[in-house]
């Protein structure tokens, strides 16, 4: 199982501060695209000595770095902290022997009790292995081994609920072992309830916006809500809530460590639910959808989180709809198309998707996130940016139009 497309490699400084007392390294990951806005989260969060790399970024930080980046980054997908090599990024080995010894030195009864249960995720990228299963079995027995020699106990293994996460990337010459301090991948907010067909991640979609440049109080349409992901990071980010609040504690893994400080966390917790602002009207924040279905499930999933009366959400047809302000913001994910039948109805869709943008939506800056290369050309508008993202394994561009009134060509 990949560690969430993270492939570190070529890394390249982009954030390095004086040094101070660090109590580990750490390497968080993201959807491939959002690196370097996940660069920034580490760094608001005091990490230190961040490289970018592929699907992710190092870092070093205390204990409370950790905990804030899990707390408050709404782009970050797992935050993992390395536990060997120590000294060093990654350790040297030449065949799966030399994995197993690897994994054995680590001193596992140290970092979390017997008591908890495991599971072993592997990473592979262009290491000399036949079999990632077979290396994924290696390291457990090592694990399970290294207790059983320290405690006379081994750990039991759960892999659909583990307590604590072990995570090992290879390539061809080196191995890094990291403990999982996130659990669940940290895009789970814990305010869906009600989901649509191909749902865009929470993380995903708050790099959108930061992407588009959206910023609170200017105004915000997506008018293919779906079951309302943009519209509840949205809201979330005007609100100043830190998106880990919404989980519950049992869901961090650093919870089930050893060196867990609950003091440390309550007040992080405390400060974070201190800084949350009270709105004090509607927010400038709104969603529709052609669904009927699909507006039910993005007003029951903002009602669970506790929003339905801060955004007005309701049925309307994208190629219809008048905009909701004179100027502002409008993201949205159209369907993409896989079947030949779906890529002709977009085909047709495209053409009149830019007629009603140039039509209605003159002053706004429209972006869409879309697989299809082919909607720059067919949409009649010429993009101002264009941002490579990945929406979990398929690769997509986020599109931005600057639409003005009139036509924009000379």
């Amino acid at each position: 199982m990949n560690i969430e497309n993270a492939a570190p490699k070529r890394s390249r400084v982009v954030v390095r501060r004086p040094a101070a007392t660090q109590a580990g390294h750490y390497f968080a990951t993201c959807p491939r695209g959002l690196e370097a806005l996940l660069a920034e989260d580490i760094g608001a969060a005091g990490g230190t000595e961040v490289t970018i790399t592929p699907g992710g970024a190092g870092f070093a930080g205390s204990k409370e770095t950790c905990y804030r980046l899990n707390l408050h980054s709404r782009i970050a997908t797992r935050v993992l902290c390395r536990v060997s090599p120590i000294n060093a990024a990654s350790a040297d080995f030449s065949n799966e022997g030399d994995i197993y010894r690897i994994a054995h030195d680590v001193a596992w009864p140290k970092l979390f009790d017997v008591a908890r249960s495991i599971r072993v995720y592997v990473t592979a990228v262009r290491a000399p292995f036949k079999s990632v299963e077979y290396i994924t079995l290696k390291v457990k027995d090592a694990v399970c081994d290294r207790f059983r020699a320290d405690c006379d106990k081994r750990p039991d293994v759960n892999t659909a609920a583990p307590d604590v996460r072990i995570h090992l990337f290879v390539t061809a010459r080196t191995a890094t072992l990291y403990v999982d301090t996130s659990g669940e991948p940290l895009w789970l907010r814990g305010q869906k309830i009600a989901k649509v067909a191909a749902p865009l991640k929470e993380n995903l979609a708050a790099g959108i916006l930061r992407l588009a440049g959206w910023t609170p109080g200017t105004p915000l349409l997506d008018p293919m809500c779906g079951s309302g992901t943009l519209l509840l990071e949205a809201a979330g980010m005007a609100l100043g809530d830190a998106p880990g609040l919404a989980r519950d504690m049992k869901d961090f893994g650093f919870t089930k460590l050893l060196d867990y400080e609950p003091a440390l966390w309550k007040r992080l917790c405390v400060e974070a639910a201190d800084r949350r602002v009270v709105a004090s009207g509607k927010l400038p924040i709104w969603g529709s959808d052609r669904d009927d279905d699909a507006v039910a499930r993005c007003m029951q999933n903002l009602a669970h989180a506790g929003l339905d009366d801060l955004i007005d959400v309701r049925r309307a047809d994208l190629l219809e709809i008048d905009p909701p302000a004179a100027s502002g913001v409008l993201v949205t994910n159209p369907p993409y198309g896989e079947r030949l039948g779906e890529l002709d109805e977009l085909a047709a869709f495209y053409p009149s998707l830019g007629d009603a943008l140039k039509k209605r939506f003159a002053g706004w800056h429209c972006w869409l996130l879309s697989a299809d290369t082919r909607l720059p050309k067919l949409i009649g508008l010429r993009p101002d940016r264009k941002v490579p993202l990945y929406n979990g394994a398929l690769e997509c561009r986020l599109y931005g139009f600057a639409i003005v009134a009139g036509s924009a060509r000379k």
